[in-house]
């Protein structure tokens, strides 16, 4: 009895192990045979992992060769937290030797339903070894550029910032991305299974970016800056900006503002420090523009330097009296003297002389009311009234002396650089190479005669020279400069604001030959509001420091 249940139980256990292993054999051939396929897609993606290799970013460098911006090699470091054996030494590793902060760390690196998390980004490549030498299991890094400014807040306003992923999101940094990024490289690496890399299969190498070479001077930029943050400071104004031509080529070499900002600090600054006020804003520009109505009599033949007008106190034109900023009674001035004294109802009689539609026609020749073409993002072309459209009974005595259009700090400076270099107009430019490539693309137009050129240089030279003109704070001793001042008020909502004004002054120096075209503007001064007070003695600063760094010999004696 006793053998045939034993033998029972045996035929029993053979037939639950024949049927075991026919469900085995049976499991086997559907993962083998069926699932073959799928399930070595999948382990293959478990152990191969194919990874961006990022390319160097150019390098932005001034004229000099001086660095603006640079790539500066770093760690990034990361966690697949479903591999992570021990989460809480990860953190307080990285902690201690990362500077990580492990309450906000740890938590990320318990949550299993993600497979990456930042240990830290951008890590010094010292710290991040260190690190690494822990060998936690599910802890990876690659190396990472981190865009870095060394010369801090110099030209941080036009060379602008690249953001985390190393793509450029303002100034020269987003206008010459596609040249400064280069491209990124692949690589197909295989992985052991505790993550760490245990062979590269197949590579495609990154691409360097191009380096970029900027016309700006890094110390005619840094000097810029510090004469407006004085300027700033001394009159308590809102804000100021200059810039700095070589009127000859174009090229840029300043374009500063005050206040300005560190450009590695970019991300916690206000967005009114980053935008580059030289190039995106515009402004009624005042006195400063009566150049253009000038320029456009003399050319027509309607006047000589030496024509003279009887001009009352004021002059009427439609519904308004306009007079100058000084009250006088009625005097005979010359067009030099009415450009020297800054005569607002000497401008608007030549204007009248001139004709709107012919003046409408210089204020285009000069590049107003369209974007000078500057090599930056965001340029305005400004605001010109179409003619007859948007032109009024006033506005024939508005325009020419400077009310009533808006133009860039950009487009005056290169308007005046025209007259600086000889009557010929050039396309204005911040980048002068890049890579191996020298930019030469640049426009040409004659605006003016040479005669009437000399005879403007004269005039103008008369501002900053003769005794009582409104440039005299403008003369720099053992040089001839020649130049204008504006004074002009800032229109809001209804009307213009009272007691708001911005002064200006455009400078080239030396006159028989200018190196420079220097314009300083400054926004709601306090104290003091004419151009010939505020902003004059700022140039005069600048344009020395510039001309004794270029070693540009005197040309005037010096009394």
């Amino acid at each position: 009895m006793r053998d045939k249940q034993a033998n029972r139980r045996i035929r029993l256990l053979l037939v639950i192990f024949a049927l075991v292993f026919a469900a085995t054999l049976a499991r086997a051939v559907w993962l083998q045979g069926v699932r073959a396929a799928t399930l070595g897609r999948m382990a293959e993606r478990q152990h191969r992992e194919t990874v961006v290799v990022p390319a160097g970013r150019g390098t932005i460098f001034d004229t000099n060769g001086v660095q603006l911006a640079i790539g500066e090699q770093t760690k990034t470091i990361y966690a697949d937290p479903r591999q992570l054996a021990d989460p809480r030494a990860v953190a307080v590793a990285a902690h201690r030797i990362l500077g990580v902060d492990a309450n906000q760390l740890y938590p990320q690196l318990l949550n299993r339903k993600t497979a990456f998390v930042y240990v830290k980004r951008f890590a010094d490549p010292l710290k991040a070894a260190a690190f690494m030498q822990k060998k936690f299991t599910g802890v990876n890094d690659y190396p990472e550029e981190k865009r870095t400014y060394p010369q801090g807040s110099v030209a941080s306003q036009v060379i602008g910032f690249a953001g985390t992923d190393n793509r450029g999101l303002g100034g020269l940094e987003i206008e010459y991305d596609r040249q400064l990024k280069g491209k990124p490289g692949k690589q197909t690496i295989v992985r052991d299974p505790f993550g760490q890399t245990i062979n590269v299969v197949s590579a495609t190498p990154e691409r360097q970016g191009h380096d970029v070479f900027s016309t700006i001077d890094n110390k005619i930029q840094a000097n810029a800056e510090e004469v407006l943050r004085e300027t700033v400071a001394k009159w308590h104004a809102r804000s100021a900006t200059a810039i700095v031509l070589d009127p000859h080529t174009g090229a840029v070499l300043a374009m500063a503002q005050a206040p300005g900002y560190n450009a590695n600090d970019s991300s916690r600054v206000p967005q009114t420090y980053l935008t580059n006020h030289a190039v995106t804003d515009v402004f009624e520009p005042g006195s400063v523009f009566k150049l253009v109505t000038v320029a456009g009599a003399l050319t027509e033949g309607l006047v000589t330097p030496r024509s003279t007008f009887k001009l009352p106190p004021c002059i009427q034109v439609a519904d308004k009296c306009i007079h100058d900023a000084e009250l006088r009674g009625t005097e005979t001035l010359t067009v030099a003297k009415i450009l020297s004294y800054s005569s607002n109802v000497g401008a608007i009689t030549i204007a009248e002389k001139l004709g709107a539609p012919d003046l409408v026609k210089w204020i285009e020749r000069f590049g107003f009311g369209k974007p000078t073409g500057l090599d930056f993002p965001g340029e305005s072309g400004g605001i010109v009234p179409s003619f007859p459209d948007q032109w009024s009974g006033t506005t024939i005595g508005n325009v020419p002396i400077g009310q009533g259009i808006a133009v860039t700090p950009i487009q005056i400076a290169s308007a005046y650089a025209a007259i600086a270099n000889g009557g010929v107009w050039i396309q204005p430019h911040l980048v002068e190479r890049v890579g191996g490539r020298t930019l030469h693309s640049f426009k040409h137009r004659r605006v003016v005669s040479p005669a009437v050129d000399r005879a403007l240089k004269t005039m103008l030279t008369g501002v900053v020279d003769e005794h009582g003109a409104t440039g005299n704070e403008a003369q720099i001793a053992g040089y001839t400069v020649a130049g204008k001042t504006g004074t002009a008020q800032i229109p809001g909502p209804h009307g213009y604001t009272t007691g708001k004004y911005v002064a200006s002054f455009l400078g080239m120096v030396p006159v028989k030959s200018p190196r420079l075209l220097v314009l300083v503007s400054v926004e709601q001064p306090h104290g003091q509001i004419y151009g010939g007070i505020v902003a004059a003695p700022a140039f005069a600063q600048i344009a020395k420091f510039d001309l004794q760094y270029l070693s540009v010999p005197p040309d005037a004696p010096v009394h």
